[in-house]
């Protein structure tokens, strides 16, 4: 219990990153003693962190990274999973609903008005199982790591020319998959039009995000600005003539909550960036 580690979370990497690019020091003991007086939100543990910058190209960044993730994932859920009934508004013993972790987290990429708690849309939402941004290749790099490569990147992942993604330090991503919006009822084995995400912007609020299959999406609390990360900005970049050589290096990074920045020839889409911590079953 005494072993602290240092983990680290995904995305961000450099000075400019205050939430994401960010290294936690914690023990198993530390964390135990931190869960009886660290914030709630509905019974999910929101962690600490600080602010130390790490570089993406450490081996051991990439491993540590990993456990931070877990961590993170694995203190929100532990919480909700003793109980066998949960309380509603109405005061009202409904069943306990059971959370499944995912081993790593993931990431939704999300459109929508940053002050509502629902709305439509969701099918053009994006999501990467794995985190995107250590697979990602600098843009300043893409004529010799992936022009060259037949747009295929050191990662195994495959360039879009027409659908291609930037984070907040210029790196090129890989275009995440559409957002599963429908789930498995395991008692009855059939299809639900709807899938309930457990997710997070690793501030105030952690709670369950329910996707419909028509595109529908709500929050059971908060907003969407409150459960996006704001130091992870990323943009979609799409159009005839658009290149990532085009970019200016100079707009990178871009500061946490700011817009990503214009690329000639491009049209841009910018997401808001979920952590998915895991699912509803």
């Amino acid at each position: 219990l005494a072993i602290a580690r240092r983990t680290y979370y995904p995305f961000c990497y450099k000075n400019s990153c205050t939430g994401n690019g960010k290294m936690m020091s914690s023990g198993i003991g530390t964390l135990l003693l931190a869960a009886l007086r660290l914030p709630l939100v509905r019974g999910l543990l929101i962690l600490p962190s600080s602010r130390e910058p790490i570089m993406p190209s450490s081996p051991l960044m990439q491993s540590s990274r990993r456990l931070a993730l877990s961590s993170l994932s694995t203190a929100a859920l532990a919480l909700l999973a003793p109980a066998t009934v949960r309380a509603e508004d109405d005061g009202v013993a409904k069943p306990q609903r059971k959370f499944q972790r995912y081993p790593s987290i993931r990431f939704i990429a999300a459109l929508g008005d940053p002050k509502a708690s629902g709305g439509s849309g969701a099918e053009a939402w994006g999501l990467w199982r794995d985190d995107p941004g250590p697979r990602g290749v600098y843009l300043k790099d893409y004529d010799r790591r992936l022009g060259a490569k037949d747009n295929v990147a050191p990662a195994g992942w495959k360039f879009d020319p027409t659908d291609w993604w930037v984070e907040e330090h210029g790196l090129i991503m890989s275009t995440p998959e559409p957002l599963p919006r429908k789930s498995l009822d395991r008692g009855t084995k059939e299809i639900v039009p709807e899938k309930n995400y457990v997710v997070t912007g690793d501030r105030e609020v952690t709670t369950v995000l329910t996707v419909r299959e028509d595109g529908g999406w709500e929050l059971e609390k908060g907003t969407l600005y409150d459960v996006t990360h704001l130091p992870c900005r990323s943009a979609a970049y799409r159009g005839e003539g658009c290149a990532p050589r085009n970019a200016n290096l100079r707009d990178f990074p871009v500061k946490p909550g700011a817009e990503m920045p214009v690329i000639s020839g491009c049209d841009k889409q910018d997401y808001a960036v979920l952590f998915v911590l895991g699912e509803v079953i």
